[in-house]
C-alpha cells in the first residue's frame, strides 16, 4: 500500500496568509451572510477595474467562447464573472458556519434528483463529474447533506495550512477529500460501497490523464479521469452544475452522461469525455458569467491546431 503522502511544512509566509485569510473570513462571519456576499462581489471588481487581474485571459476567452457578442456585452460579462467569483468565493468560506440542512435550504430548485437515486440503485457507485462554474463546492455539499457519500478528489492547494482548513470543512459537510493522486487507489473501494465519487473534469494539469475535446469550438486539453474511472469499473455517470440564482439560491442541474462499452477503450474514454464536456459547454451558455474564465482553457492543444482555433490568449 502507498503510504499516505507527508505533511508539508508551512512556511513563515503562508503562515502570514493564513492568518490574514482567516483573519478575513472572521470579518465576513460578523457581517452577516447577505453583507458578506456583497463584500465579496465589490473586493472582487477591484480585480476587473481598476487593478485589470488577468482581465485580459478573462476578456479574451470571453470573446472567443461567444463570438456574436459585441465588445461592450464582453465586458459586462467579464465584470459579472468577477463579481461571481468574489461572492462564491465568500460563500464558499462561510460554509464553516453551516450545517447540511443551512446547504439544503441555499436550493430551490433540483432537476434529475431522481437520476442518481436511480443510478445508486444500481449499486456500482457513481460518478458525478462537474465544472467550475456556479458553485462546485456547493454542488458536492448538497449531495453529502442528503446523506450519499461523496468522495470529492481535488488538488492540493499551494498553502498547506489553508489546504487543510478547507478539507476540514469539506470533511464537516460530510465530503470526503481524497487527493487527485490518491484516487486511484481509493475510488474503487467507494464505487464498491455504492457511494459517489466527485470530479472537476475542466481543468488538465500536470501529470493529469487528459485528452483533447471541443470545448466551445476549439481543441482543450480536458481531464479523462472521471470516464476512464465509469469505464473500467462500469459505474453510471452523471454531470451535476449548482447554478446561482438572482435571489441567491441555487438551481442544481443533474444529467446523465452514457458510458458506452465498444471495445476499445481509448476511443470510449474520448467519447466520454466529449459528451461531459458538450454538457459542461451547455451549462455555461445559461450562465456565462459564471463560469471561471480566470483559467486559461485552452492554453493546451494539439501542436497541428489551426491558428483560428489556438489559444486566444496565446
Amino acid at each position: 500500500m502507498t503510504a499516505p503522502p507527508k505533511a508539508r511544512t508551512p512556511s513563515l509566509a503562508h503562515r502570514v496568509e493564513y492568518g490574514a485569510l482567516r483573519s478575513f473570513i472572521g470579518a465576513l462571519g460578523l457581517l452577516g451572510r447577505d453583507r458578506a456576499l456583497r463584500a465579496g462581489a465589490s473586493l472582487a471588481s477591484l480585480g476587473w477595474r481598476p487593478l485589470g487581474i488577468r482581465s485580459r485571459v478573462v476578456e479574451r476567452q470571453i470573446e472567443a467562447a461567444f463570438p456574436a457578442l459585441d465588445r461592450a456585452a464582453v465586458r459586462e460579462v467579464a465584470a459579472r464573472a468577477y463579481r461571481h467569483l468574489g461572492t462564491v468565493a465568500v460563500e464558499t468560506a462561510l460554509l464553516s458556519r453551516m450545517g447540511a440542512q443551512d446547504v439544503l435550504d441555499l436550493f430551490e430548485r433540483v432537476d434529475n434528483w431522481e437520476l442518481v437515486e436511480r443510478k445508486l440503485a444500481l449499486g456500482k457507485g457513481l460518478i458525478a463529474a462537474s465544472g467550475h462554474l456556479g458553485n462546485w463546492e456547493l454542488c458536492a455539499a448538497y449531495v453529502a447533506a442528503r446523506g450519499i457519500h461523496v468522495d470529492a478528489v481535488i488538488r492540493r492547494m499551494g498553502n498547506p495550512l489553508f489546504d487543510a482548513y478547507v478539507s476540514r470543512v469539506r470533511s464537516r459537510l460530510g465530503l470526503t477529500v481524497v487527493r487527485d493522486r490518491e484516487s486511484v487507489r481509493r475510488t474503487p473501494r467507494t464505487l464498491r460501497d455504492n457511494g459517489m465519487v466527485g470530479i472537476l473534469v475542466d481543468q488538465a494539469g500536470l501529470n493529469i490523464a487528459s485528452t483533447y475535446v471541443d470545448f466551445f469550438g476549439r481543441p482543450a486539453k480536458t481531464p479523462r479521469g472521471a470516464a476512464v474511472f465509469a469505464l473500467r469499473f462500469d459505474a453510471p455517470l452523471v454531470f451535476g452544475t449548482a447554478l446561482r440564482q438572482p435571489n441567491g439560491r441555487y438551481h442544481l442541474l443533474i444529467e446523465d452522461i452514457p458510458v458506452a462499452h465498444t471495445g476499445h477503450l481509448e476511443r470510449d474514454v474520448d467519447a466520454v469525455v466529449a459528451a461531459y464536456t458538450a454538457v459542461l459547454e451547455r451549462h455555461i451558455r445559461l450562465a456565462p458569467e459564471q463560469y471561471f474564465w480566470h483559467h486559461r482553457r485552452w492554453k493546451q492543444q494539439p501542436p497541428d491546431t489551426p491558428s483560428a482555433l489556438r489559444d486566444p490568449v496565446g
